[in-house]
């Protein structure tokens, strides 16, 4: 049984994949505590793989792309999620702080480290699809050795306009000298979809 806070429909709003319309898996409880974490993912449904699989094709309808996320979901995806999903024709997107290994068959890989932001962050990965850092305009900007196909810095939505309006000017003035990134902004709160 997996722990499962929600499962929904709606469009890709950060990263690469910003737009492509989803169904979102999230997983319920975290390794870690970051301050500015913006889901209430405590709350949990305990669901079979098959269950998760008939909520998906009820939601998603048509739509063959699953963003497993948290949480964080590699403390709960596995080998029999994974092969089940992938039976029904899905493309597996997982969304992961990196502080475990991502189980074998996830098609792509976003990972967000939090090292600077809070204690047990340190990484397990080595290698993924996509690198999404959260931009403060305090910490320093690193890729943390990860080999990344794309690298993304999405500014940190701190709850204060003002602040946050300075941090954005901050990650688009940091992304013009530094080309290697790209800026990711969180579309599905400047449209106000989930």
């Amino acid at each position: 049984m997996y722990k499962v806070n929600e499962i929904f429909y709606s469009l890709q709003g950060e990263g690469r994949w910003s737009g492509r319309p989803a169904v979102f898996v999230r997983m319920s409880g975290c390794n870690l505590k970051c301050p500015f974490c913006d889901t209430d993912f405590k709350g949990y449904k305990e669901m079979s793989a098959e269950d998760i699989l008939a909520a998906c094709l009820e939601k998603g309808g048509d739509c063959r792309f699953i963003v497993l996320t948290g949480g964080e979901p590699t403390l709960q995806v596995d080998a029999e999620l994974i092969h089940l999903l992938h039976q029904q024709g899905y493309y597996l997107s997982m969304e992961t702080n990196g502080t475990h290994v991502v189980p074998e068959g996830i098609d792509w890989i976003t990972c967000s480290p939090k090292l600077d932001f809070t204690e047990g962050g340190e990484l397990a990965l080595k290698k993924v699809d996509e690198l999404k850092l959260v931009f403060d305009g305090t910490h320093e900007v690193s890729n943390y050795g990860l080999e990344t196909t794309y690298q993304y810095l999405q500014p940190c939505d701190v709850g204060n306009d003002a602040r946050n309006r300075f941090i954005l000017s901050g990650c688009i003035d940091y992304v013009k000298r530094h080309p290697e990134w790209q800026l990711s902004l969180q579309m599905h709160k400047i449209v106000g979809i989930r």
